[in-house]
């Protein structure tokens, strides 16, 4: 830690917003003070995109809480989906009120433990991979080893993952190669405008080839219950995605 770092995680609170630092200059989650629930970063939002492939998930896990902005979203928004959001630090966990994050119930619950080693436990099947963790510097060292085969193991048959990617790009490529591997190319990159962040989606089955008309029509509903922006989501993605070549055999 740099000097004059305060010990991390810590809170810092304007007039507006309260973030969730683990350095001065780490960022992992922003809140609205006048509406706790709503998707404040751009990469959030993009990241619900997952629903234009999958739209009624029954099962979410989330890797990585932060200040629980995906999990709140979910929990409020899909009420019929059953939500876990896995969190390996403590500290992390014991500011969740902060945020605003719900209690555990039937639907919704956080638990305290390593991303590999939840999923690679996880009996059932599960439709939607959330991956959202990091470190001070960048991507979680801990989503080594066989974090992303364990992953497309579990995945039910429509099953998505979607990584956000920020930090230190030099700790992108070993992630893109494994997800490449374990997903059988089935993956793509979308950049996030404006910010530094990429997000990955991996798909249990093959990829459309085409964005046809269901995939419109479905955005134009997701827009009308979320208003998230779901068909210019769909135009980045048919539009601007790249769509990634095995670079590993």
């Amino acid at each position: 830690m740099a000097d004059g770092e305060i010990a991390q995680p810590y809170i810092l609170q304007t007039p507006f917003e309260r973030r969730l630092h683990f350095t001065s200059e780490a960022i992992q989650s922003v809140m609205r003070i006048d509406d706790p629930h709503a998707l404040t970063c751009a990469y959030t939002r993009k990241m619900m995109a997952f629903l234009l492939f999958n739209p009624r998930p029954k099962n979410i896990v989330i890797v990585g809480l932060g200040g629980g902005s995906i999990a709140k979203f979910c929990y409020r928004n899909l009420s019929r989906t059953r939500i876990c959001a896995v969190e390996v630090d403590t500290r992390v966990i014991a500011l969740r009120d902060e945020f605003c994050v719900p209690a555990d119930d039937r639907r919704f619950s956080v638990v305290c433990d390593d991303g590999t080693r939840y999923v690679a436990r996880l009996a059932e099947r599960i439709d939607v991979i959330m991956v959202d963790a990091f470190d001070a510097v960048g991507i979680a060292p801990t989503l080594g080893g066989d974090f992303y085969e364990q992953a497309a193991a579990r995945l039910s048959d429509n099953g998505v993952l979607v990584m956000n990617l920020a930090g230190e790009p030099q700790r992108y490529a070993d992630h893109v190669d494994r997800v490449l591997v374990a997903f059988g190319g089935r993956a793509l990159l979308v950049p996030v405008l404006a910010h530094d962040n990429l997000l990955l989606f991996a798909f249990k089955k093959p990829m459309p080839r085409t964005m046809m008309s269901v995939y419109e029509s479905r955005a134009q509903r997701l827009q009308t219950r979320l208003a998230l922006e779901f068909p210019r989501f769909l135009r980045r993605i048919r539009q601007g995605h790249v769509l990634i070549r095995a670079s590993v055999t």
